[in-house]
């Protein structure tokens, strides 16, 4: 059995998001028994160009049938795309058809523009997290994922997020060997570890100063050892008082709020990554007390450990 999977691509898409996901579904096709069959769409069909340059010839939305499995990919033209009736009608009436639709990046944004991500837990680029969630209120917006499935719907992070989704999709369908392989043929993770907060925690926090830039990065890999400000000022040769200060001003945040902000992006992972007790994952992302690590999840999180491990251990 062939499965039809639709890539719906727009003016501006970024061409990393189809390409990616198109690669991993042929890979996988030539090791599984039941190929792929992947077809680039668009509105009106013909070359559609990418941000860089390059484009992709289409088939018209009006000309095709059903699939398996629909793709929407993200770009710097989803702004304009997801304000498109036509495309939002097509993704309804895929939504209603298909087994599965999926996102990558800001692709999510059109899912969410067609009502199909409402009350749902879904992800995008972690740059992109915030204007989701206050566009789409009634849209779960996780930012630290790097794909999410939510009954039908799959969503996925930035860019190369898309090809770790379409891998999971693949095993999905074909089983872990044929995901295994396909990675390995792709060479890249078959299950990427850490999740976004790894990449936007530096570099949101992230300093011109090189001294600042590479103590975040020292911060990160000490985040058990004890990090007072002395010690951090310490670390770059600096005077306490003069450190505060010039830190503020660089990075935008004071010392302790930085080091609070690594520790609990760090300990979100392993707790919603891993099995590790939450007493364990206190220790070793230097919070060691349960409930100073609980306090910090919500402030940051506005909910405690144990409901984020909950909720994705329903939703992965």
């Amino acid at each position: 059995m062939t499965r039809r999977i639709g890539i719906l691509l727009y003016s501006d898409f970024q061409l990393l998001d189809a390409a990616g996901v198109t690669a991993a579904f042929e890979i996988a096709g030539d090791f599984g028994r039941a190929p792929y069959e992947t077809m680039p769409l668009s509105h009106h069909g013909g070359l559609v160009r990418s941000s860089s340059g390059m484009a992709i010839e289409t088939v018209p939305l009006a000309t095709v049938g059903a699939f398996d499995t629909l793709v929407v990919v993200g770009g710097e033209g989803h702004k304009q795309a997801m304000t498109c009736p036509e495309l939002q009608a097509f993704l309804r009436y895929q939504a209603s058809t298909a087994r599965r639709i999926c996102s990558v990046c800001t692709g999510a944004f059109l899912l969410a523009a067609a009502g199909l991500l409402d009350g749902r837990r879904v992800t995008t680029h972690w740059q992109q997290a915030e204007i989701l969630k206050v566009q789409f209120p009634e849209v779960r917006v996780s930012s630290d994922a790097i794909h999410i499935h939510d009954g039908p719907v799959w969503t996925s992070a930035g860019i190369s997020a898309g090809i770790d989704m379409a891998l999971a999709l693949v095993t999905e369908d074909l089983g872990a060997d044929i995901g295994r392989r396909t990675a390995q043929q792709m060479v890249v993770f078959y299950h990427r570890p850490g999740g976004q907060s790894q990449f936007s925690a530096l570099l949101e926090m992230g300093s011109t100063q090189e001294r600042f830039a590479d103590l975040l990065g020292w911060i990160r890999s000490n985040l058990n050892q004890r990090l007072t400000v002395d010690i951090l000022a310490s670390q770059v040769g600096m005077s306490t008082r003069n450190f505060s200060r010039s830190f503020l001003a660089a990075v935008g945040m004071s010392p302790a709020r930085a080091v609070e902000r690594l520790r609990v992006e760090a300990a979100r992972e392993r707790v919603e990554r891993s099995t590790l007790p939450i007493e364990t994952i206190a220790v070793i992302t230097g919070f060691h007390d349960p409930e100073r690590m609980r306090r910090a999840f919500l402030r940051e999180f506005q909910q405690p450990p144990q409901a984020m491990r909950r909720n994705a251990n329903t939703t992965h």
